[in-house]
């Protein structure tokens, strides 16, 4: 499919009667790609995608899909004509409808329902489950049969809102991969709203982080983690900690874990106070290293632990070290930061340190 844009929000602010749920949204979307909206509860993530689906009016700004403005203040193209099709939380599916017949309610007056709905059920691994009942499926292969519905009628563009929120850690991990494959696999682009940063970048090939109803940063996962543009944004992907530091020159700063040099520059003046943020994988163990730390937590995740870390001044730290390198809480080791990139912003409040994690939400 060719790289050209499907979808652009211009400027777009809508909500519920007087209340604006969503402001000054703007953000585009190339045919084939998937886009994800994260955020917090009550961010306005959900609301942006129904204002996409049609189901809530446009209050200034626009929407346009394939060059057409499907949404604009006093006008709003009905849901049905805007060939969007829809995955919901909830899966939706008609109890006493097999589950071909569930993936062809969509196209019924289509001569060729048959046919495409086996085609369906073969793309999403559920071949031999055509006669079934939704009742009679797990969680997992219901929402595989709500994708097979919602691809049938080959939507311009697909929503998915939570998609996977009703199924267990393990089964949505699976389920989020599976479900790139199978967009990728057609060229269906689509929009996928949820609150689950790994769901997220799974996924997604843009990531739009909201927050309080703006939309932050529009980018793709790697540069939301690596180059945040805001320190919510740096709060709420990934973990880590902001450490307060001094500029001494555009690219380096001076911290209680000594002098720390970037891969980018920044036109602060020397002396500026920043906060900088440091991610697990910048702290390293170094035993000869006279910066000493103490183990005040650890989670072991399999191929590696993570520790939490306290300095004497009592800032705290997160270190990702490889599992066979066991250490125990109360011991102290030596670290060092070895971070080749430098991500920093104007210090905030006059709290020398502030733990990302108990800014992130959701």
């Amino acid at each position: 499919m060719p790289n050209h844009l499907l979808l652009n929000l211009r400027n777009l602010v809508c909500g519920y009667q007087a209340q604006r749920v969503v402001q000054n949204i703007s953000l585009h979307l190339n045919a084939g790609d998937i886009g994800c909206l994260l955020g917090p509860s009550g961010c306005g993530k959900t609301t942006t995608l129904r204002a996409i689906a049609g189901f809530e009016p446009v209050q200034e700004g626009s929407i346009e899909l394939a060059g057409e403005v499907i949404s604009r203040p006093g006008y709003t193209l009905a849901p049905e004509k805007r060939r969007i099709g829809m995955v919901f939380q909830d899966y939706a599916l008609f109890p006493h409808l097999t589950v071909a017949e569930n993936i062809a309610f969509g196209i019924r007056q289509h001569p060729q329902r048959e046919r495409i709905a086996a085609e369906m059920l073969e793309l999403v691994n559920l071949g031999a489950l055509g006669k079934r009942y939704p009742h009679e499926l797990s969680g997992g292969q219901q929402q595989r049969v709500a994708l097979a519905r919602a691809l049938a009628p080959e939507p311009r563009l697909l929503l998915l809102d939570e998609p996977f929120s009703n199924l267990d850690v393990e089964l949505r991990r699976r389920l989020s991969h599976e479900v790139r494959e199978i967009l990728k696999s057609r060229g269906t682009s689509a929009i996928l709203v949820t609150h689950d940063q790994e769901e997220a970048f799974a996924v997604s090939d843009q990531v739009g982080v909201f927050k309080d109803g703006h939309l932050e940063q529009w980018d793709t996962p790697f540069n939301l983690y690596h180059e945040p543009l805001t320190p919510f944004v740096a709060s709420f992907i990934g973990q880590g900690y902001f450490v307060r530091g001094q500029m001494l020159s555009h690219d380096t700063v001076q911290t209680e874990l000594g002098v720390i040099r970037g891969n980018r520059a920044y036109q602060w003046a020397p002396g500026t106070a920043v906060d900088m943020l440091l991610r697990p994988d910048d702290i390293v163990h170094a035993p000869d290293s006279a910066l000493q730390a103490r183990i005040v937590g650890k989670s072991f995740l399999g191929a590696a632990t993570l520790y939490r870390l306290q300095l004497a001044t009592g800032t705290h730290l997160e270190a990702l070290f490889a599992s066979h390198a066991d250490h125990r809480v109360g011991e102290d080791i030596g670290i060092r930061v070895a971070a080749d990139h430098l991500v920093a912003f104007p210090a905030q409040g006059s709290v020398a340190t502030q733990a990302l994690a108990e800014s992130r939400v959701g």
